[in-house]
């Protein structure tokens, strides 16, 4: 029997939702009976230090600017062996927010506008209400909406306080778009069905996806008529634009009227009990033990190919 390395941690921001993440990873594919198991928790590897972990494929289920945003992938192709997920390029396209965007509206497909936040300007420069977020991380880490003068602000002063403790950190504005937030998650260049996200109260963030239980998921929802097809055809067209493989998740917006505005695509999405992939790809029939064993032989599938 192959064998699969799991890696879980990372030195990101999403760090505990990437352990838990790597153990629901690692308990379905040993459920499948189809591999052996090899689970690693990591902060920031060597190459060295991958090269002594056995396996005969990586599972990488990390979460950030390391782990899913191009460094890990850079150490997996130097490695050498199959793994789970996108290769360099694509992974740091997907990372950061803004490149993503503009890949988007270079495919045509709607973005709501935005720009890179200057803290040593007190001026925003989009009308709000904005949406400000972390360029490179996930997980609504960092989110804030800011609707009034007073809000901005302190976030502003919130978010150049945090630029100033981690040097390198990038924050973005993006025009507030009100609607339902809908997520496409993608499986070997194949839409799942669509999943409308609702939470009990206030935005999807950090809290109502991981440690509330209020949010409710609405698979395969009713939408106005075309909204399906058209969130699917933006979805497969992100993915295959930027070079995705294997799994991703694409986020969308829908106002009442039913323009759908792209969010971001996610090339390593959670794997928690909270998380919309499995959801999605359980209510097509296919469980979290098998879905895990097929991105694996996925990944060794690709790897032979490229050989």
């Amino acid at each position: 029997m192959k064998k699969v390395l799991v890696l879980g941690g990372g030195p990101d921001a999403e760090r505990e939702v990437s352990l838990n993440s790597a153990a629901g990873v690692a308990e379905a594919l040993r459920s499948s009976g189809r591999w052996e198991v090899i689970a690693k928790t990591i902060d920031r590897i060597t190459l060295s230090e991958l090269k002594a972990l056995p396996g005969d494929v990586i599972f990488p289920v990390l979460h950030g600017a390391f782990g899913e945003g191009g460094p890990m992938q850079d150490l997996m192709e130097q490695d050498g062996r199959p793994y789970v997920g996108c290769r360099p390029a694509a992974a740091r396209l997907a990372m950061d927010k803004m490149a993503s965007k503009l890949a988007a509206a270079r495919a045509g497909i709607p973005t709501a506008e935005a720009c890179v936040l200057n803290v040593k300007d007190d001026a925003c420069p989009l009308p709000l209400p904005v949406v400000v977020k972390p360029v490179h991380d996930g997980s609504s880490v960092g989110l804030h909406i800011v609707k009034d003068a007073a809000t901005w602000a302190r976030v502003r002063k919130t978010v150049a306080e945090d630029v100033a403790s981690k040097p390198g950190r990038v924050y973005m504005i993006e025009r507030f778009v009100a609607g339902k937030e809908l997520t496409v998650g993608m499986i070997d260049g194949k839409p799942l069905p669509i999943i409308h996200i609702a939470p009990a109260d206030g935005p999807y963030d950090y809290e109502a996806k991981y440690t509330r239980n209020d949010t409710q998921y609405h698979i395969d929802p009713a939408l106005p008529t075309g909204v399906s097809d058209t969130v699917k055809g933006y979805a497969k067209k992100l993915f295959d634009m930027i070079g995705a493989r294997h799994v991703s998740r694409v986020d969308f917006l829908l106002e009442p009227s039913g323009q759908s505005w792209l969010l971001e695509i996610n090339t390593m999405p959670g794997f928690t009990s909270h998380s919309l992939v499995p959801k999605a790809a359980k209510h097509t029939g296919i469980e979290m033990p098998e879905l895990c064993a097929r991105l694996a032989e996925m990944a060794a599938r690709d790897h032979a190919a490229k050989r």
